[in-house]
Formats: structure tokens, C-alpha cells, sequence
């Protein structure tokens, strides 16, 4: 069974509250460009599940989504229950699911090739929560005109989110293995130092 340090248990959590930061100010961070702004939530999904695997990135985006239905002003028009009813509340929901997706495959040595197509994979999985969460809102609500707002609103974003995506998945490639070779020395280090504290038999 996999033991972890007290200082391994830390880092997870620095690790997990770092991408919760990253999503919170992915929600403000908007750079104006032709058409649409540029937005960064669904990216910073995706390379939590790239980077810290599917638990950790699942938890990272859960905590994320928790804190703005208790009421935190951390989602894009602030926060609390009432957000389960807006048409884009799938979008939350799934960043979640393409955490776990972008994470899945996390302990194994991936090809470019391959990460990019978790991260396609993952993206996919954003938009097919997004916009199925939008369509039954919308016709809950009896609001007219569905298949233009479903351009408008959903199909419009995947452009620039489809390039977002592709970038992450470069850039979670280039940056993993040494992530991960600096989890083993800390391992190592720990190891050695429970090993050089704990009285011989």
C-alpha cells in the first residue's frame, strides 16, 4: 500500500489549491478578441487532470465548483445555489468530468499524439456537458429560438477553446516529466528522512 509522507499530503494540497486559484481567476481573466472574449476555465480544467492526474484534478475543479454553490463569488456572475439554474451551469459541472478524462491515462508515459488526444478528448467532454445542461434549461424555461442560441452561446466558443486545448496538451507534455521527477525526489527525501528519525530495531 502507498504510504504518503506528511510533506507529500502537502503538496498534493498546495497543488490541488493552486489549480483552484487558477479556476477562480479563470473566471474574471477575459482578453478581448474579434467575436468573443478569451477565457482560460476550460483550459485550466484540462490541464489539471493532465498535470496532477484524474483524482487530484477532479478534486481540484469539485472544490472549485463547491465553493461558488455555498455562496463564494468565485463563478463568472458570482455564486451560490441559485447557479444550478442557469443555462450555463453544465459548463461547471463539466470541467469536473474533463479533469477526470484529461487525467485518466495520468500514471502511464504518453506519447504527444496520445496527451493530445486526451486533451481533445477532455474538451469534448466540457462541451457535451455544457451543452446538454443548456438545451434542458432552455426549453425548461420555454425560451424561444434553441438552435440559435446553441450556436450562439455553445458551438461559437469551440474554436478558441479547441486551440486553448491544443496549446495545454503541448505544454502538459513538455512539463510533466520533470513535474513528475521532482514528486520522486521529494519522495526520496522524505523516505530517507523517516528512515534516518526512526529508531533501529
Amino acid at each position: 500500500m502507498k504510504k504518503y509522507s506528511g510533506k507529500l499530503l502537502a503538496a498534493d494540497i498546495a497543488e490541488c489549491a493552486l489549480f483552484v486559484a487558477l479556476m477562480i481567476a479563470g473566471a474574471f481573466i477575459k482578453i478581448p478578441f474579434p467575436f468573443m472574449p478569451l477565457t482560460f476555465q476550460t483550459v485550466f480544467a484540462i490541464l489539471a487532470g493532465l498535470l496532477l492526474g484524474w483524482k487530484k484534478g477532479m478534486l481540484a475543479t469539485g472544490v472549485y465548483a463547491i465553493m461558488g454553490l455555498i455562496g463564494i463569488p468565485v463563478f463568472t456572475s458570482g455564486g451560490g445555489i441559485f447557479y444550478v439554474t442557469m443555462p450555463s451551469f453544465g459548463y461547471i459541472i463539466g470541467f469536473i468530468a474533463s479533469a477526470g478524462v484529461a487525467g485518466i491515462a495520468y500514471s502511464k508515459r504518453l506519447k504527444l499524439w496520445q496527451t493530445i488526444l486526451l486533451a481533445v478528448a477532455a474538451f469534448l467532454t466540457d462541451y457535451i456537458f455544457g451543452i446538454a445542461y443548456f438545451i434542458a434549461v432552455w426549453q425548461l424555461n420555454g425560451y424561444s429560438g434553441l438552435w440559435s442560441a446553441v450556436v450562439t452561446y455553445n458551438l461559437f466558443y469551440m474554436p478558441k477553446d479547441a486551440v486553448l486545448t491544443l496549446l495545454a496538451a503541448v505544454l502538459a507534455f513538455a512539463v510533466k516529466p520533470a513535474i513528475i521527477k521532482l514528486r520522486g525526489k521529494a519522495a526520496c527525501k522524505n523516505q530517507n528522512e523517516k528512515d534516518n528519525t526512526e529508531p533501529n530495531a
